[in-house]
């Protein structure tokens, strides 16, 4: 009978083990992927001026790396707390004065009942609602807590990144199983999807935003900015994107018996934000990873499923780069095995 060679049973023994621990390591530190992700995607975007800081002028790399971080922080990440702190107020607003914005609510609605002979507010419906509140809310005030830990360990991890980012590459093109030009392929592929996600995204949910606010400002509505915000806010989700702003700005509208300004912001939604959307953003995403429309749309519906809102930027990568693995796996045995 013929024995399996001691070195290929060392080799399976050792690679089981690393699996094994892996895997561990992987369950147990799962809650801090998005931290992971979100400062693998700065370091992208500042990896290059990083580098010139500690080259040409000399900087510690503790230093350049502090100054990086602030940056990001001033630029990216403060604006997004005043934004959030807007709606949050607009929120507990809501929540102090529940009983008056429900029996709003409940007129508005009883008004089109009587009109159209429909039945919306019955009893099982408000029931619906109301649990589905009551479960809202709680989840809601934990991820805004389960966020501030996330932006804290991201800056964490970034901090190590960016100091030891050469030494981080370089073990990485030593350890990596792959030829060196699929390597490059990878790091060139990854680096465009994370670039063109991470700018395109926000990009496009920005120019929504201004398009929206133009309008909202011709029109006269009522708190402009704070729906400026909302429509920023609404673009960088799936699917539904802006309609989640301008719909139930039209049904304000309409509430408020202004019926005119209603079917207004109603048709500006749908004929001018909604074209920004779908002119700008697949182009532009294209334009930056040269991703294909298709991966873009699925892979925000997987992302958020899986890593919440940083699944935005990286549910597209997800699915490219799978097809990435794929075109590498067959130039690494592919061509080997038919040669």
């Amino acid at each position: 009978m013929n024995q399996i060679p001691g070195n290929a049973i060392r080799q399976i023994l050792l690679l089981s083990i690393i699996i094994l621990l892996g895997m561990v390591l992987f369950f147990q530190l799962s809650s801090f992927i998005p931290a992971f992700l979100g400062a693998y995607t700065l370091y992208i975007i500042m990896r290059k001026y990083q580098f010139i800081l500690e080259g040409r002028y000399k900087w510690k790399k503790s230093v350049s790396a502090a100054l990086l971080m602030l940056l990001s922080f001033l630029i990216i990440l403060l604006p997004i707390f005043v934004l959030v702190n807007m709606v949050s107020s607009k929120l507990g607003y809501a929540i102090q004065h529940s009983s008056e914005v429900l029996m709003t609510i409940k007129n508005f609605i009883q008004k089109y009942e009587a009109q159209y002979g429909v039945d919306i507010l019955t009893d099982i419906n408000v029931q619906k609602l109301t649990s589905w509140g009551a479960q809202t809310l709680p989840r809601v005030l934990n991820s805004t807590v389960n966020t501030l830990i996330t932006i804290i360990m991201m800056y964490f991890i970034l901090y190590f990144m960016l100091t030891e980012g050469r030494k981080m590459e370089s073990k990485f093109y030593e350890w990596a199983p792959l030829k060196d030009e699929n390597i490059l392929l990878l790091r060139r592929d990854l680096n465009g999807m994370v670039l063109s996600n991470a700018i395109g995204i926000p990009l496009i949910a920005l120019v929504q935003g201004i398009v929206g606010l133009i309008g909202y400002l011709i029109i006269g509505v009522p708190e402009p900015m704070f729906w400026f915000v909302i429509t920023c806010i609404a673009s960088m989700l799936p699917v539904v994107g802006a309609a989640l702003a301008y719909i139930p700005l039209s049904i304000v509208m309409f509430a408020e018996n202004d019926s005119l300004r209603g079917i207004i912001v109603l048709i500006f939604g749908l004929a001018i934000i909604g074209s920004v959307d779908n002119i700008f953003r697949f182009w532009l995403q294209k334009k930056l990873g040269d991703i294909h429309p298709m991966i873009t749309a699925f892979g925000v519906i997987i992302g958020v499923n899986i890593f919440g809102f940083i699944g935005l930027i990286f549910g597209p990568i997800l699915i490219s780069l799978f097809i990435i693995l794929v075109r590498i796996y067959n130039n690494e045995f592919g061509k080997a095995q038919t040669g």
